[in-house]
């Protein structure tokens, strides 16, 4: 274990505790002084109790790297401070030398060895520093394993994870580190490489936008006269949509009559009580931003006749109004690109009231555009969008046209016969 620190030091100790063989390993002598003492470098709920235990079982040491000691090694795992720099992006300097050092006291080793790295770095990293270091050490694999431990509570964080992750440059290498968890509750989530090192960024991302909204909905409420607290306990209540997986997969953009409606009510209300809400402020911009992206990749489909399935906001749904489809389909023509769409639940002569104003008043031509079913969509496209979600039927037939596709449920361009 190379650095005891908070992040070192918990989980040198709980790798200790289930059964593992721990060597820590740090440039600051106190830390290695206090764990041979079996004390803990700094104040940690549990942590001194658990390295005492553990010295005494002769799980845990401490001292510095030698050859002997790195031969003896099958995993050794960075905890190594990547703080930030002037300008954001993260220090890897510390990171860089510990895997020279590495590299150093290799020698003609020829047993694998895995290099687990539990630092926070951006998708890449292991990657350049497999290449840097080791790209003469075939033994040699990378592994990124991200730590989620929280300072006050990181003992019982490791012991009682609610997330495990890993990601390695050889499926072997994953998994030899994912086993060193096998005694914990949870199943270790086993991804790529780089989808490890970018999940702790999207963790924190959400956690300290979790943090931003609530504040920005308690001002509100309190500029208001509302219990701000009750609020947000309540909204807390709904585990199907508020506190659940709903809402967090990445796709198109947002439209309908209520998401938009309501954060430009929410904005304009705030605006009036002289609130800034910068957080809630950006959520119709971002968006925004998105459908741009989006549209961008639709252009650049081949072909000037576009095929575009699904025309609400989304799927199992006639309602059209705000879809970012509709948006789409505007700057499309604009460009010149002759559009047909099929949405299975649009029928124009059912379509009435503001629903139907909006799309008339957004595309004049809407009868012209829509076709009768999926087979015309197809047969008169060089190019296909697919805009929302399709059925099992449906996404066969899509398939089964061999057109360049580009899927904005998820964002990606994909040939749908590969």
């Amino acid at each position: 274990m190379m650095g005891l620190g908070y992040v070192g030091c918990v989980s040198a100790a709980g790798l200790a505790e289930l059964g593992h063989s721990v060597y820590g390993v740090d440039r600051d002598t106190s830390k290695i002084a206090a764990v041979e003492k079996a004390k803990s470098p700094f104040f940690e709920a549990g942590l001194e109790s658990m390295i005492a235990k553990n010295i005494r079982a002769g799980r845990l040491q401490a001292g510095t790297l030698t050859a002997e000691r790195l031969d003896a090694a099958d995993i050794v795992m960075l905890c190594i401070g990547t703080p930030s720099q002037a300008n954001g992006n993260i220090d890897l300097s510390h990171l860089h030398r510990a895997c020279s050092d590495i590299a150093a006291l290799l020698g003609s080793r020829s047993k694998p060895l895995v290099v687990a790295i539990r630092s926070t770095v951006f998708p890449g990293s292991c990657e350049a520093l497999l290449e840097t270091y080791f790209a003469g050490h075939l033994e040699v694999s990378i592994v990124s394993n991200p730590e989620f431990l929280r300072e006050g509570t990181a003992v019982k964080d490791f012991m009682e994870p609610s997330l495990l992750v890993v990601g390695g440059s050889t499926d072997a290498a994953a998994r030899t580190v994912a086993d060193l968890y096998a005694d914990l509750p949870g199943a270790v989530s086993v991804v790529s490489l780089r989808t490890a090192e970018l999940i702790k960024y999207a963790c924190n991302a959400f956690h300290a936008m979790k943090i931003g909204f609530a504040n920005e909905i308690g001002s509100l409420a309190s500029s208001l006269g509302v219990d701000p607290a009750q609020v947000m306990a309540t909204l807390c209540l709904d585990k199907r949509l508020n506190i659940s997986t709903a809402y967090l997969k990445p796709g198109f953009a947002f439209g309908g009559s209520c998401l938009p409606k309501d954060l430009r009510a929410l904005n304009y209300r705030a605006s009036r009580l002289d609130l800034k809400l910068p957080l809630l402020d950006s959520v119709l911009a971002s968006n925004d931003e998105h459908l741009r992206r989006g549209i961008r990749q639709v252009i650049d489909l081949r072909g000037s006749r576009i095929g575009i399935y699904g025309l609400a906001f989304k799927e199992g749904t006639d309602d059209l109004r705000e879809s970012p489809i509709i948006a789409l389909i505007e700057y499309l023509i604009g460009k010149g690109r002759e559009v047909r769409v099929y949405d299975p639940h649009i029928q124009l002569e059912d379509i009435y009231g503001s629903n139907l104003n909006f799309v008339v008043s957004a595309l004049p031509h809407i009868s012209k555009l829509l076709v009768k079913n999926i087979d015309t969509l197809v047969t008169s496209s060089d190019a296909l969008v697919i805009a929302q979600k399709a059925d099992a039927t449906a996404s066969a037939r899509l398939a089964a046209s061999g057109l360049p596709t580009l899927d904005l449920t998820r964002m990606e361009a994909r040939s749908l016969t590969a």
